[in-house]
């Protein structure tokens, strides 16, 4: 489980038209097989792990049955503008938005016969637009069907008439009188309708590109610069909590909320990729895994050399991500599979190599390279007995050089040279060499075992995959996207992954 006992609900609609037709161009991993388990002493466990034509119909039934929720957080559904289909789901697509935002991305005004999508949309427009002409309005009335809102001077000719569109949750401007006659000293810079949801609508395109710093005191000085607005820091900081829910599919909780529902999507666009999610009996996220069509197919034409490793999440709840990659032909990262966890240990390591295993299966000839982590070697052992396990050259030099408390450069040149050897002549130079120069590192290094990381005594071709890089590599590329919320983060994910399927 993640950070504290009372995390998250998981409950969620997906038959929702706003998942459908957010995902109809989106293709994603779509596979599902449902299974419940309940052993003595153990949790019961829910999976989502899934195949093209097998087990849709129970896939179906778990993906729309609300899990037990660990607080009372509403699911939400989230719509084509929250997500971009085209690049990131950061800030959408704003050319799209109907009514607050014009051609080219630029807020628009408010106009007679002009329609909006909602009455939100419609009020998050009046604020905008009396924000940038200087001004403060007020309703004057308001109902299912209609809204009329004045200028706040009580002499002003200004207002303006909407109607809700029948059968519809459209709003229409049906009169705008845009004549103030309000003494021009009315004007402040303090403005009332500048709430936190409505700063929040202001500042959210600045948050398009992941791991964007925007401080309270950004907010407030962009606030006033663009509208001539002056906020107090609090409303500021909200401002920017809410453009932060808006883009990232809504808060950490809402977010493991949507999880199932956006999965359930992805099995439905992305015909043989494997989906798997487990809960515990309680109903708490414990692990996901996902391993999308083209990297099942495409690993098959892949030396059969894989690096995995794992990094720290860093949202609200932290985890762990679980990576699994090799090299495609042209010598360039091909991701495999990702997985969350609770936690780096035996448990989360050894669920995410058997998903790993299931997927991919098992050769003599499969070589794993890895850090040595004890977690990795145990469950490298439970899911792949078959499989040579493989230590990174470059890790195990840094706990030489700790061990042995050594700087000299020789060292590493030596033990590169020697851990690189293809025969075992030139290996026996290089190790005689490195061995009189560190005493003490010939019993280290024949203790690690010779075989895990050289490439001479390995009883598997490893090529020239002798380091963890490409895994590490593919985290690295992650490392602004990893301060996401789940749901966000995947789809993420899913993107970059897309992208480097559809230029390769």
């Amino acid at each position: 489980m993640f950070g504290s006992s009372d995390l998250y609900e998981m409950p969620i609609n997906v038959q929702s038209p706003e998942h459908t037709q957010y995902l109809a161009t989106n293709p994603s991993p779509s596979f599902v097989h449902v299974s419940r388990d309940s052993t003595e002493g153990k949790n019961d466990r829910v999976s989502i792990n899934s195949q093209v034509g097998q087990g849709e119909r129970r896939a179906e039934e778990v993906c729309t049955s609300p899990v037990e929720p660990y607080c009372n957080v509403p699911p939400i559904p989230f719509t084509v503008d929250e997500v971009d289909v085209e690049g990131s789901s950061y800030g959408g697509n704003f050319n799209r938005e109907v009514g607050i935002y014009g051609q080219g991305g630029m807020l628009g005004d408010i106009e007679e016969n002009r329609v909006f999508r909602s009455k939100k949309e419609l009020m998050t427009c009046l604020s905008i637009t009396s924000m940038r002409k200087k001004f403060q309005y007020k309703v004057f009335k308001s109902n299912t069907s209609f809204i009329v809102v004045r200028c706040v001077h009580p002499s002003c000719s200004w207002r303006v008439r909407a109607n809700k569109l029948i059968e519809s949750e459209y709003w229409m401007v049906t009169k705008h009188v845009d004549k103030h006659t309000c003494p021009t000293d009315f004007k402040t810079t303090r403005r009332r309708q500048a709430t936190s949801w409505v700063v929040g609508e202001c500042i959210k395109r600045r948050f398009i590109n992941p791991g964007r710093v925007f401080r309270p005191r950004d907010v407030m000085d962009d606030m006033k610069q663009r509208y001539g607005v002056e906020l107090s820091y609090s409303v500021a900081w909200r401002g920017r909590e809410c453009a932060y829910e808006n883009l990232r599919l809504g808060t950490p909780e809402q977010s493991y909320n949507l999880l199932p529902g956006y999965l359930h999507m992805l099995m439905q666009t992305n015909p043989g990729s494997v989906v798997n999610l487990e809960v515990t009996d309680g109903n708490k996220f414990q692990y996901l895994f996902i391993a999308f069509a083209a990297s099942i197919q495409g690993f098959s034409y892949c030396r059969p050399v894989i690096s995995i490793d794992a990094t720290h999440l860093k949202g609200k709840y932290r985890g762990v991500l679980f990576t699994a990659v090799c090299h495609d032909a042209n010598q360039q990262i091909f991701p495999l599979a990702i997985g969350v966890g609770d936690s780096e240990n035996d448990a989360a390591w050894t669920w995410f190599l058997k998903r790993v295993k299931d997927v991919f299966g098992e050769n003599p000839a499969l070589v794993i390279v890895s850090d040595r982590h004890r977690s990795i070697r145990s469950a490298v052992e439970e899911a792949f007995p078959r499989a040579f396990h493989g230590i990174c050259i470059y890790h195990l030099l840094n706990n030489l050089k700790t061990k042995f408390k050594s700087k000299n450069k020789e060292l590493e040149q030596h033990y590169i040279a020697a851990a690189k050897a293809y025969n075992l002549q030139e290996f026996h130079v290089l190790f005689y060499t490195l061995c009189s120069a560190v005493p003490g590192a010939k019993e280290y290094l024949e203790s690690v075992g010779l075989d895990r990381w050289t490439r001479s005594h390995a009883p598997c071709r490893r090529y020239n995959i002798m380091t963890t890089n490409i895994s590490e590599s593919f985290n690295a590329v992650l490392v602004k996207v990893r301060e996401l919320p789940i749901t966000a983060f995947v789809n993420e994910v899913r993107l970059l992954c897309q992208r480097w399927f559809q230029q390769r």
